[in-house]
């Protein structure tokens, strides 16, 4: 009973670690969302990876949770309904971004062919495919 309790307590207090990280998180991402308009493309791709890496992380935390019987007998349905909704929400405007970026892209790539803009590391690539590096004698 007194170790049951005692990784209940533990838990508890990682719980409370994981939400003051949470608020934290919030924070930072405000300041960065506050600048991000004067920012240049290198700064919008890191903060955005950031970003990216945030959420898988907090994604694989839901999904351990909803995987652990001991976490479970503390989540009520309402909690699972809200979690969700929220989820389903977020699965269709992650999907919809994808689409729209995507299509982007393709139509971005397509243009640029036609106009024969090929970018330099496509460029590179095909040399390097045209010319085959051989291997050198060590002596």
């Amino acid at each position: 009973m007194a170790s049951r309790l005692s990784r209940l307590l533990s838990s508890l207090s990682t719980l409370s670690e994981w939400v003051d990280m949470q608020r934290k998180a919030v924070e930072l991402f405000k300041q960065v969302n506050d600048s991000v308009s004067a920012s240049d493309r290198l700064t919008l791709v890191l903060v955005t990876r950031q970003a990216f890496q945030h959420m898988i992380r907090t994604l694989k935390a839901f999904d351990q949770w909803l995987n652990d019987p001991f976490i479970l007998n503390y989540v009520t349905k309402d909690m699972l309904v809200d979690v969700w909704s929220t989820t389903y929400k977020l699965l269709n405007e992650l999907i919809e971004l994808d689409i729209r970026h995507t299509l982007m892209v393709k139509e971005i790539a397509e243009r640029m062919i036609k106009e024969g803009k090929i970018p330099v590391f496509m460029e590179l690539r095909s040399y390097e495919e045209e010319e085959p590096r051989r291997p050198t004698s060590p002596l």
